[in-house]
């Protein structure tokens, strides 16, 4: 199936994935992550959880457009284990994604390429075991209206099958949708028509 810029893969939940060599045993977790902050988030608990490994090594990939993308060999040579990691989230063509080796040193150096092949091969695993998820690029808007407005907006909202995010009902009404972004200038034109409705374009998700 061809992919066309409006749509990406990622992964549907944590799996996990492991290599040996030489008594060296590496971990591997492959977890979605849709922000830095849940990358920040996933590698303090991956930390904890394995407090006593010698190495978390990582690299992760955000955003439809696959623009922020980071990758951390946490002490191992350079490029022995951050970048292999990456090139394994590049060949499967992923995004919103986290890939984290933990090693637990086994006594016995493994060499630059020993070390590539087994931080390569542990991520492999645990991509091999997740499930792609195919996704829609879609656009998060602010709408903020009176009460008075509230029937006709939501029932634009029901008839066009918005992703209704988050409501806040107080003083004035705030609604977070997610629409489709190849439809979101359609959808922003057709709500703009009820008169004192705020319209905020907040984020691609």
């Amino acid at each position: 199936m061809m992919l066309f810029s409006d749509e990406y893969y990622t992964i549907e939940h944590v799996t996990t994935g492991q290599y040996k060599d030489r008594g060296s045993r590496f971990i591997a977790y492959a977890i979605p992550a849709d922000s830095e902050h849940t990358v920040k988030r996933e590698l303090e608990l991956l930390r904890k959880k394995h407090y006593d490994a010698t190495h978390h090594c990582y690299a992760y990939i955000i955003g439809p457009d696959k623009s922020a993308w980071r990758l951390n060999d946490d002490g191992e040579p350079s490029g022995t284990a951050g970048r292999p990691i990456y090139g394994q989230l590049l060949s499967s063509d992923l995004t919103n994604i986290l890939v984290v080796v933990v090693r637990y040193y086994g006594g016995t150096k493994l060499g630059v390429s020993g070390l590539i092949n087994a931080y390569r091969s542990a991520a492999a695993d645990a991509l091999a075991n997740a499930i792609k998820m195919l996704k829609i690029v879609k656009v998060e808007l602010r709408l903020e209206f009176g009460y008075e407005n509230m029937e006709k907006v939501m029932r634009i909202i029901k008839d066009k099958g918005i992703e209704l995010l988050k409501t806040d009902f107080g003083m004035k009404c705030v609604v977070a949708v997610a629409v489709p972004r190849l439809e979101a200038q359609e959808i922003t034109n057709q709500l703009s028509r009820i008169t004192g409705l705020i319209i905020s374009q907040l984020r691609t998700i």
